[in-house]
């Protein structure tokens, strides 16, 4: 069985073939919020470093993250912190 990180780390490495791709499941530090189930999976934090960012507006970025996410939202996952870097920008630190 595939968690939801799993799900979201394989959509996000077929959009954006990431040189990095990290997915944290932060749902624990939410409990008893708006959107929190007890099972969990339902907040999470991602970093991806891709070149297919370059010369994206952190809003284009941004929705084309919800938008290969999509199914995940409609499937429960209630919150998504989003770090989406170029390599160039990732090694500036």
């Amino acid at each position: 069985m595939t968690t939801r990180a799993d799900r979201i780390r394989t959509a996000l490495e077929t959009a954006f073939a990431p040189a990095r791709v990290t997915v944290a499941d932060d749902s624990h530090r939410h409990a008893g919020h708006a959107g929190a189930r007890p099972e969990g999976e339902t907040h999470f934090s991602v970093l991806v470093v891709s070149s297919a960012f370059a010369g994206q507006s952190r809003v284009a970025r941004s929705r084309a993250a919800h938008a290969a996410l999509d199914a995940e939202f409609s499937g429960g996952m209630h919150a998504l912190a989003l770090r989406l870097l170029t390599p160039e920008e990732a090694a500036k630190g």
